[in-house]
């Protein structure tokens, strides 16, 4: 089951399923008016839109050609970004001067969640020289989860998954992370992908709480990297089942996977500027590939084996504040 917010100028949209190539839509608001109310009722509303997303897949529903669509969740209750991927964090280290973290324990900080921009809005940032970058991730949404949740518990709490743009300000973030608090001026809103989807959309692509599939990162135009997620040190339900370790967790709930790394970045690219930066670090003794500047695009896509886009792409534009 694929889902979406429609943008109708309120602060939450309405919520739509669509359909599984993303052409057609129901709404879907005499079940739940948007994605928030669903999750919160998601025992009754899962159903109802199964039924919805059965009729798209017999034919019916309008077009979705020139739906404006929001992020799936265009505010959330909480937002906790991870950082998964051992590869990206060794080059994070490299880059930043800093220790790695205690081995066996998550990466993890709560991040802004009362606004996720849609996947075409332009990204208003106030100075290039802040170190302006993207970062491709995988996330998941849930339900409410209790606290104390084992990992094999948190998998039955993981509803949605989607794809974010997890914007950095580089220049910023050593300053913070000096402080020993969490970010705040060097992470502004993230973006997210339009379709929110179900774990059995992916198929044998959903294992072991990781999506196993290439995120295409496009820089300018030009393929930047096509990192595997499948490779996460810690899943998405080890990740859940962390966050609610002495709190429950709300339904809404956003986790990120943090950057989508492999070991063999050389080969297949990267997911963020500061990664590639550090690879040139490592090889050359220098960084020599810039940050964004106003003006630059980046476009993010997860492909099925049919071809069929996922999430939708993220495709935006940086421009000054």
């Amino acid at each position: 089951m694929k889902l979406a917010t429609q943008d109708n100028g309120s602060p939450d949209g309405t919520l739509i399923v669509v359909s599984a190539d993303g052409t057609r839509f129901l709404s879907a608001t005499a079940i739940a008016s948007t994605m928030q109310m669903a999750l919160d009722n998601w025992p009754s509303a899962e159903p109802a839109l199964r039924t919805l997303a059965g009729r798209l897949a017999e034919g019916e529903g309008e077009s979705a050609t020139g739906v404006q669509y929001a992020a799936p969740l265009p505010r959330a209750w909480q937002w906790l970004d991870g950082s998964a991927f051992r590869s990206h964090g060794e080059l994070m280290e490299t880059l930043f001067g800093t220790e790695p973290p205690p081995a066996g324990r998550p990466l993890m900080y709560q991040g802004l969640s009362n606004q996720f921009l849609s996947a075409t809005a332009d990204v208003p940032l106030p100075r290039e020289e802040d170190g302006i970058d993207f970062e491709g991730e995988y996330g998941i949404i849930t339900d409410a989860v209790p606290m104390g949740v084992t990992p094999t518990q948190a998998m039955e709490h993981i509803k949605l998954i989607v794809q974010i743009n997890d914007w950095s300000l580089r220049a910023l973030a050593p300053v913070e992370m000096k402080t020993g608090f969490g970010w705040v001026q060097a992470k502004p809103a993230c973006s997210v992908a339009p379709f929110a989807v179900t774990p059995d959309v992916l198929g044998e692509a959903w294992c072991d709480g990781r999506v196993h599939l290439p995120l295409s990162v496009d820089w300018n135009g030009k393929r930047f990297g096509d990192a595997l997620g499948g490779v996460m040190e810690f899943g998405f339900h080890e990740l859940v089942a962390h966050a609610a370790s002495t709190r429950s967790l709300c339904a809404g709930t956003i986790i990120g996977s943090g950057t989508v790394s492999n070991s063999n970045f050389r080969e297949i690219g990267s997911s963020c500027i500061a990664e590639r930066r550090g690879i040139e670090m490592l090889d050359e003794g220098s960084a020599r590939t810039s940050y964004m500047h106003f003006g630059d695009t980046v476009r993010m896509e997860a492909r099925l084996s049919d071809g069929n886009l996922l999430f939708g792409a993220i495709n935006q534009k940086v421009i000054k504040a």
